[in-house]
């Protein structure tokens, strides 16, 4: 139970809280671009100066390009260890015309804070550091073990964090492992994520003639890469929507029948869904529903597509080059590797001779799948009540979280807490991207009772 006298210091200095998270979303940590290195460090940076005054000791390890921070609490020997994960690296803001207002000059309207990082990742990592903050200032000491990984490179793929956790291991064993990157099931209903879908990332290449050729000498003689990507990606769905790679669905976890029923208890609005999205009609395999669909079921889209001529007016040739970009997002029991072997395999067997093709992995995770009945997970549940006022929603997720799965291999770590305080509709690598106050307030609240309800589940 989180005390009433934290839970008032919280409510009375939201204000400064919220003007220090504007400060942090003042910097474009923008992972992928090197120009923004040097902003990347200064998030980090700004992050560790707040954990050292709060008497906290680690530091900022530089990486092969952005850095990590590591931070630990003063030690209460026999006290719960909880290592809190969250990244202060954020996408690219484009496109900048479709912002209402400078995606890093955070903009509050409408009772949301407005600027890109605000729901992915700094807000909701921020949580924490104000939950920690909060804590110490009223009873001078918290109540369990902290850990706090702060990651620059997660919207990159967290291309160093796996060496880091390997080298590291002794540094970051805790009893439970938080992360708050995700939503809530829907504005208002808090949710705790037990499920996430994996991902297989490929890129297709398809090479024919030496260079792009006049289409009236040379068409009807020879394959037109464009024409063949095309009628490959066109055979990689059945008529039905389903994947029609042979094997894809051989490993597939059935859905269980309680977690059925819950999808088909919780309050969801599809039409609403429509409207945000911005269509008509909504699709999917046959057999499922929508929240089954988009969350505990596999998928397979194609991202991209290049080849030929775009411009404005005609060109009439025969290009040399096509290709795509496609993922596949898998859940329990069905193996990247495996999946994109399948996937390979048909799609080789797809391409005519006189054709090159070329099938390059660009990034894979595996699905995740946690108990919902140990200790940590009660712990969470009790916490988010004391933070929303209800108790949560317990949901599987669509995305694909990579640090879950390099914490789960490389920490042997089972009990993972993903406790999103975001909402669907924050628009997260998207323009205006935003965060609700209300649920920044409460997830520092959800946070604190953490602390406590973790501390009190050792007694």
């Amino acid at each position: 139970m989180l005390p009433d006298r934290i839970s008032s210091f919280i409510n009375e200095h939201i204000e400064t809280f919220t003007a220090e998270l504007s400060q942090l979303l003042e910097i474009p940590s923008i992972s992928t671009l090197s120009e923004h290195a040097p902003d990347v460090l200064r998030a980090a940076e700004w992050v560790f100066e707040r954990l050292k005054k709060c008497g906290f000791t680690g530091k900022v390890y530089p990486t092969e390009r952005h850095p990590i921070v590591l931070a630990r609490s003063p030690e209460i020997p026999g006290a719960p260890v909880l290592l809190v994960y969250g990244h202060y690296d954020v996408q690219p803001p484009d496109p900048l015309d479709e912002w209402q207002t400078p995606p890093f000059s955070p903009d509050i309207r409408d009772g949301f804070i407005y600027a890109r990082g605000a729901s992915d990742d700094k807000g909701q990592f921020l949580t924490y550091i104000k939950a920690i903050e909060s804590v110490l200032e009223v009873e001078g000491k918290l109540p369990i073990n902290l850990i706090i990984l702060g990651e620059g490179e997660e919207e990159i793929g967290s291309p160093s964090l796996e060496t880091f956790l390997i080298a590291h291991h002794s540094e970051l064993l805790a009893d439970a492992v938080a992360i708050s990157d995700g939503s809530q099931l829907a504005p208002g209903i808090p949710a705790i994520t037990y499920g996430l879908r994996g991902l297989s990332y490929l890129q297709l290449d398809l090479k024919g003639p030496r260079f792009d050729l006049h289409s009236g000498m040379y068409g009807g003689i020879l394959h037109n890469p464009a024409q063949v990507l095309a009628d490959i990606l066109q055979k990689l769905k059945n008529p039905d929507g389903t994947v029609a790679v042979p094997g894809f669905y051989d490993d597939v976890l059935p859905l269980e029948q309680w977690e059925r029923e819950e999808m088909a208890s919780a309050p969801f609005d599809i039409e609403a869904l429509k409207n945000y999205v911005g269509v008509s009609e909504l699709t999917g395999e046959p057999g499922y529903s929508v929240l089954e669909r988009n969350s505990a079921r596999p998928t397979l889209d194609i991202n991209g597509l290049w080849g030929g001529f775009s411009g404005e007016g005609a060109k009439t040739i025969i290009p040399a080059k096509a290709g795509a970009k496609v993922s596949m997002r898998l859940v329990p029991n069905q193996v990247p590797g495996k999946i994109e072997e399948l996937f390979t395999r048909f799609v080789t067997s797809l391409c005519p001779a006189g054709v090159s093709l070329s099938i390059t992995g660009v990034h894979h995770a595996g699905p995740v799948l946690v108990k919902r009945n140990t200790p940590s997970m009660l712990a969470a549940e009790r916490a988010i009540e004391a933070g929303f006022g209800k108790k949560p929603r317990f949901k599987r997720e669509g995305g694909s979280i990579p640090v879950v799965n390099m914490i789960e291999k490389h920490l042997d770590q089972k009990n993972i807490l993903l406790l999103g305080w975001g909402n669907p509709d924050d628009g997260v690598h998207s323009p205006n991207e935003r965060l609700s106050l209300a649920d920044f307030r409460r997830g520092i609240l959800s946070a604190a009772a953490l602390f406590y309800e973790m501390a009190a589940s050792r007694r």
